[in-house]
């Protein structure tokens, strides 16, 4: 599992404990954490495909 599947596991947790809250301050706290948990997995996911696009591409091996 990498960083950003971790991530997006904590933010369902989040999700899941704001619509078990009974307290509206426990359930914004909830939701506000299941948001930087998403947002730290969208930078993760984004920071892995520009550090891929800058990867030199192996040569083509010719037979």
């Amino acid at each position: 599992m990498n960083e950003s599947s971790l991530y997006r596991a904590r933010a369902e947790q989040c999700r899941a404990e704001a619509d078990a809250a009974t307290l509206d301050n426990v359930r914004e706290r909830c939701l506000r954490a299941e948001s930087a948990w998403i947002a730290m997995a969208e930078r993760g996911e984004r920071t892995d495909a520009m550090r891929l696009s800058r990867e030199p591409k192996p040569a083509a091996v010719e037979q």
